[in-house]
């Protein structure tokens, strides 16, 4: 496409959303949409919004945003009901209050957005499929953690009662019941739980209505936009792995409220959690929102069923931070929701080209280059910001290509031990999946919350290796004896790290003594790691800081056993991610033997950078006392 029907189209798309009431576009059907076809419909409906009834009690309200005002789809579209009948019960017979909830998605939002609705179906957000997967991996049902599952259709095995007890709160399909807008507490929603949005006065407005036994109707309604911050993801992403309260810099303690003293090191979170301060994320920082890295195509998904959420996420560090030259796109290769999105933001860069993400070349169309920099505007406040190139460090580095960005430049990650599970029959439990009491629920223990720099995990991939940041994802006991699934009258005990995300980013890498001469780092758990030396060579010693576990006789945090190869058949929650091998191992300890001598900024340990180690270690000084292994 030319730019001057480039500018065209740009110029006439509001006036054409705007202008023409009685239509909701679905497929965009023009050429300029470039639209990728799925299972969904992308014919257009019609609305007869003048016919509608709903104006005569509600013909004031205000607050919607652009493109849901009701002066152009109305009010059924989004809430249904009977809008030709004038009696207040009959119109709101069948009616949503609380509309797209993935129970009603189909006849409210799914209407005009069917593509939409079709990918947040098929998504991650939706089925949990990997929280399943690697739960009944875990208590032996199935005997591999990548077979797909919904977690909507769980049974009442042990795993499947040990997640609506404990987990099944966290996904899009959870309804939303109650009017009012997303908080920390907030789980699921469907559609609400990214695009709703209230307003401080349409809040205060509800609060009112609501006590005034519903007869003070609001005038304000929420706003259903593309305008989401952290929090619709904070509900849901502080849980587990603690993503969103990684970012944000807060780690969880065991501490109760009561015991909090210091506000500015400590914070209690809506939930009554009790979080430490230990850094935040740089991008956090700097002010920028998941969905600046994260936008629609990951969020809402491709449409594909995924196991792994490492599988549905393509974006990379080295997508925004590149190596020579950015991957860019122009405007006029975005697909139909880039632009739509584009457009609800009132981007006006259609004359630059934008980042690419590489894995599957999907837009970032908040970022643009400018004059041979790359920028990147922030959706909470416009704000532009300059995207650094990778360092000379990075870039030039051939001794640490296999490393993920993460691995060297996260600051801190969870490490959780201690984790003991048991059913007690006899107490009353809450099915979060079915929002019901129960009778007999899974109880978790956990012995301690701790937080340091991550371990090391190899993710095998197709094309070799790749060293990404590992932590305790299920050390744990499992009493199987009470439940009435049960065959096993026993304990099991599973030691299995967790490929990780951090998202503590920190501009600076860590040390090179924080891998290479830290047992934590390399899986052998906290302690001391002494290098002791001899006449001709020098000899690793480790003094573990947490006690031997009597099930397999490792630190209670280790991954691995010091200087052995592991020989578990479950060591890790993905089929293919393993801790370092042991002589993998041995590699990491020879250059953590030159750091006792030579600091990792010195002359030869850069020079190791370049030509790695083995050419240095063809001219050593007798001063060198390397390990014997």
């Amino acid at each position: 496409m030319d730019s001057s029907k480039s500018k065209f189209v740009n110029r006439m798309l509001p006036i054409l959303f705007l202008s023409m009431p009685l239509l909701v576009w679905l497929g965009m059907k023009y050429d300029f949409f470039d639209p990728e076809p799925t299972k969904a419909s992308s014919d257009y409906i019609l609305l007869n919004v003048s016919e509608e009834s709903c104006v005569q009690c509600h013909g004031n309200i205000q607050g919607f945003s652009k493109f849901h005002d009701p002066n152009l789809i109305g009010c059924v579209a989004c809430h249904s009901g009977n809008a030709a009948a004038d009696d207040k019960l009959i119109a709101h017979q069948d009616m949503f209050v609380v509309p797209g909830n993935l129970n009603n998605a189909a006849k409210t939002c799914g209407t005009c957005h069917q593509d939409e609705l079709y990918k947040i179906e098929h998504s991650l957000m939706t089925t949990n499929s990997g929280l399943v997967a690697v739960d009944k991996y875990i208590f032996g049902e199935t005997d591999s953690p990548d077979h797909h599952f919904d977690i909507r259709m769980l049974g009442h095995s042990q795993a499947d009662d040990h997640l609506r007890d404990l987990c099944a709160n966290c996904h899009l399909g959870a309804e939303k019941t109650s009017l009012g807008p997303i908080t920390q507490l907030s789980r699921g929603g469907g559609c609400n739980a990214c695009h709703l949005n209230y307003s401080d006065e349409a809040n205060i407005q509800l609060n009112d209505y609501i006590a005034s036994n519903k007869e003070k109707l609001p005038q304000l309604h929420p706003s259903t936009d593309i305008m989401m911050g952290d929090e619709h993801c904070f509900g849901c992403h502080s849980r587990s792995s603690r993503i969103s309260t990684n970012y944000m810099g807060w780690h969880e303690t065991l501490l109760d409220e009561s015991e909090v003293r210091d506000t500015i090191s400590y914070k209690v979170f809506d939930d009554k959690r009790v979080y430490e301060y230990k850094g935040d994320d740089v991008h956090h920082r700097k002010g920028l929102l998941c969905i600046d890295c994260h936008s629609s195509h990951e969020v809402m998904g491709d449409g594909k069923t995924y196991t792994h959420e490492e599988d549905a996420v393509s974006l990379s560090c080295t997508d925004c931070h590149y190596k020579d030259e950015p991957l860019t796109m122009p405007y006029d290769s975005l697909d139909k929701e880039s632009l739509l999105v584009f457009m609800h933001r009132n981007y006006e860069h259609h004359d630059k080209e934008m980042l690419m993400v590489i894995e599957d070349q999907h837009p970032l169309v908040n970022t643009f280059v400018e004059k041979g920099q790359v920028y990147l505007l922030g959706k909470k406040d416009g704000k532009k910001h300059l995207i650094n190139k990778q360092s000379e460090t990075c870039s030039r580095d051939q001794a640490h290509q296999s490393l993920s960005c993460a691995s060297c430049h996260s600051q801190w990650a969870p490490r959780c031990i201690g984790c003991h599970n048991s059913y007690d029959d006899m107490k009353q439990g809450y099915d979060l999946l079915e929002k019901r009491m129960t009778k007999g629920t899974w109880v978790e223990h956990v012995y301690e919350f701790n937080a340091g720099l991550p371990a090391m995990g190899v993710r095998m991939e197709a094309g070799g290796r790749k060293i990404e940041p590992a932590i305790p994802g299920m050390i744990l006991t499992i009493d199987h004896g009470n439940h009435k699934d049960s065959s096993l009258q026993e304990t099991s005990f599973s030691r299995l790290y967790a490929p990780n995300a951090p998202h503590t980013t920190a501009s600076k890498a860590r040390d090179c003594a924080s891998c290479h001469s830290d047992p934590a780092a390399i899986g052998y758990g906290k302690g001391k790691l002494n290098y002791v030396t001899g006449e001709t060579s020098g000899t690793w010693l480790f003094e573990a800081q947490y006690a031997l576990n009597s099930y397999d006789g490792l630190p209670e945090d280790a991954w691995i056993p010091f200087l052995k190869d592991f020989d578990a058949n479950k060591v890790s929650t993905r089929t293919d991610f393993r801790p370092l091998n042991l002589e993998e191992q041995r590699q990491i300890l020879r250059v953590g033997a030159c750091l006792q001598c030579h600091k990792g900024d010195s002359k030869i340990m850069n020079e190791s950078l370049k030509t790695g180690l083995n050419p240095l270690l063809l001219k050593l000084s007798d001063k060198c006392l390397l390990p014997e292994f």
